[in-house]
């Protein structure tokens, strides 16, 4: 389904916007920059990175966004789905708000070759072209200091002065710049990540929406948690640079020749949606220097952030240090956090905090940074998530919620920052990793949330002959959820599902097999529903924390033909190897997108009526016995 790239319409397909009916009625967001306000704007990418900004109103369905594709950008669109976040849009556009990124994905991996691809010439295409070389995609009051920025740079643009490539990193990126020659912005083109299809340093091998560096980060929506970190950091409390996701067009970007990585020669206009992060002049990274003169003040507020989003990949580079005497010594300095793409993941994932043994975070919050995180309300930013960012998953904003009521109660509890990465980080015995205090804890509610669903389901079978049990059946099935190969605890007779809301598949499975010693694991429950005492919670707690100590993590393929064996190349070119050749292992423990609403409230109430207990055993177990890494950088 790659799209001719011999055709005319290559030269300007990019830059294409198609308009449409204007009389719909749409009430939406009325600033619409000059457009009449019945119409919306979409841009619509397709998984190999190809951009088309389309104008619709009401009458417009996905049918006819298709065929407005198939027309401007010579793909075939019948095996296809038209996505937005998590929402498979069937055919009703109305979910769809203004400025909207939608992506368009191959049901099959081959171009039929049947498939009709009428091209327009690009000459027709470009004389219907209204938008400009950058548009924000967005309306946030927060994105208005960006205005300026992309004023000066389009400036720039028209007066001849090019964005300079960056070499460093796995990733597309560009430094663009204003009439004097200075950076201004760095951009990430979404279709340039690792492994996405025009990735510029041969790290190719995959389509966009598949998953990436991370498994539960999908290629292609790194752009979008780049936003969000920026968004969810209130008061610049941590200091992330203005972001936002914008649809920008140039020659410097790279395109591919079909999807085996080699590079066109001639440069044409190319579109592409991409984020979007204001230039901070700095004088080094973190990892130039040593870390102990750091302000205590500024890694707490990172590390607050990063546990908020769960940050797969705080290393040094991606912490930028600028000083603030302007004299060559090293004297009072700044910390800027960048590189938020690999947060938020879709299921709890093992997060990598470079601070996490700095002295810095063993040092106890400030009665400032306590009210700052007391103040803190996921429920509130997953709305304003939604409402800014509306192709954000659901699993990701469960993510969010878990962390920060984490790191509310943690905080309250008297933990220091270092305490807390600790108990988020996985731990390493052997060769193998072993789930984090955080992943146990979630194991354990999700087994109540399995048991509960047990319970209210027998009831309904007594009385409904429809539905019989053996009942000596010693691994009844919950109907309510998919039956996998495994069972999530093979000891355990209950079955913990992994259903989809939305209908689709979930991003990996889990799977886990357990030894457990003398039935402890049927202990912690039992405890905690006949004895409320703080005694049995404790104990509970501290049974919960060791009973996974033999776990045997066998991590299979996840996604048919990937390869996870072998270890990232930083920094270098990977000579066009293939993307399932790289990816390293990961293990996902627990899921949390499965749940219905039902089963998220109750497994929030559980979670945090175990997480006092967990905190009084770490307090009174301590963490000299455990053998811990830092995690796994992606240096992204």
């Amino acid at each position: 389904m790659s799209p001719n790239l011999d055709s005319p319409v290559q030269t300007q397909m990019a830059v294409a916007l198609l308009n449409g009916p204007m009389n719909g009625e749409y009430h939406g967001n009325n600033y619409m920059g000059g457009k009449p306000a019945g119409s919306r704007r979409v841009f619509v990418q397709t998984d190999t990175g190809f951009v088309l900004g389309i104008d619709l109103d009401r009458r417009d369905n996905v049918h006819t966004v298709k065929r407005r594709l198939q027309v401007a950008l010579n793909v075939p669109t019948e095996e296809s789905s038209l996505t937005f976040g998590d929402l498979v849009l069937k055919n009703d556009l109305s979910a769809v708000r203004n400025d909207s990124p939608l992506l368009l994905t191959r049901n099959f991996m081959h171009r039929s070759s049947s498939t009709p691809c009428l091209s327009p010439t690009g000459r027709d295409l470009q004389q219907r072209d209204p938008s400009g070389l950058i548009e924000i995609l967005g309306r946030s009051s927060r994105f208005v200091r960006m205005k300026q920025l992309v004023k000066d740079i389009v400036k720039a643009i028209k007066n001849g002065v090019d964005p300079i490539p960056v070499h460093s990193g796995l990733g597309g990126a560009y430094y663009f710049r204003n009439s004097r020659g200075e950076s201004l912005a760095i951009v990430k083109p979404t279709d340039e990540e690792p492994f996405a299809p025009n990735n510029p340093k041969g790290f190719v091998g995959k389509t966009l929406g598949q998953p990436g560096l991370k498994r539960s980060v999908r290629v292609g929506e790194t752009g979008f948690r780049e936003v969000a970190a920026y968004l969810l950091d209130y008061d610049h409390f941590a200091n992330v640079p203005p972001t936002a996701l914008v649809k920008i067009t140039h020659s410097i970007f790279n395109i591919n020749e079909g999807m085996n990585g080699s590079k066109t020669h001639e440069k044409k206009q190319v579109s592409k949606i991409a984020s979007f992060q204001q230039f901070i002049p700095h004088d080094f990274d973190a990892s130039d220097h040593g870390t102990s003169s750091f302000p205590v003040a500024a890694v707490h507020r990172i590390g607050i952030l990063d546990v908020r989003i769960l940050n797969t990949d705080r290393h040094s580079g991606n912490l930028l240090v600028r000083k603030l005497d302007g004299v060559g010594t090293f004297g009072q300095v700044e910390l800027i956090p960048i590189d938020h793409g690999l947060c938020l993941p879709e299921s709890l994932e093992d997060p990598y905090f470079e601070w996490i043994h700095w002295p810095q975070a063993s040092i106890p919050f400030s009665e400032d940074e306590l009210e700052y995180i007391a103040n803190l309300d996921p429920f509130r930013d997953c709305e304003m998530l939604r409402m800014e960012l509306p192709m954000i998953r659901e699993a990701c904003l469960r993510v969010l919620v878990l962390c920060t009521i984490f790191l509310k109660e943690a905080a309250a509890f008297g933990l220091c920052l270092s305490e807390i990465g600790e108990m988020m980080t996985r731990e390493f015995s052997g060769h193998e990793e072993e789930p984090s205090e955080l992943e146990v804890i979630c194991i354990e509610v999700r087994r109540l949330v399995a048991e509960r669903e047990m319970i209210s389901f027998e009831p309904e079978a007594r009385d409904n002959e429809e539905f019989l049990f053996d009942l000596d059946c010693e691994e009844p099935v919950v109907d309510y959820t998919p039956k996998f190969a495994d069972d999530f605890l093979t000891k355990d007779p209950l079955h913990f599902g992994f259903r989809l809301g939305s209908g689709r598949n979930p991003l990996s499975k889990l799977e886990e097999s357990i030894e457990e010693e003398d039935s402890e694991a049927e202990e912690p429950a039992k405890e905690i529903f006949d004895d409320s005492s703080s005694e049995s919670l404790v104990l509970t707690a501290s049974k919960l924390s060791i009973s996974l100590k033999n776990t045997n993590l066998a991590e299979k393929n996840l996604f048919q033909g990937m390869k996870p064996e072998g270890h990232r190349l930083v920094g270098q070119s990977s000579c066009n190897r293939s993307a399932n050749e790289q990816l390293p292992g990961s293990v996902s423990f627990v899921k949390l997108a499965d749940m219905n609403e039902d089963e998220w409230t109750f497994f929030l109430e559980k979670f945090q009526e175990l997480l006092c207990p967990a905190f009084s055993s770490r307090k009174t177990l301590g963490a000299g016995q455990r053998q811990r890494r830092l995690g796994t950088s992606c240096k992204f």
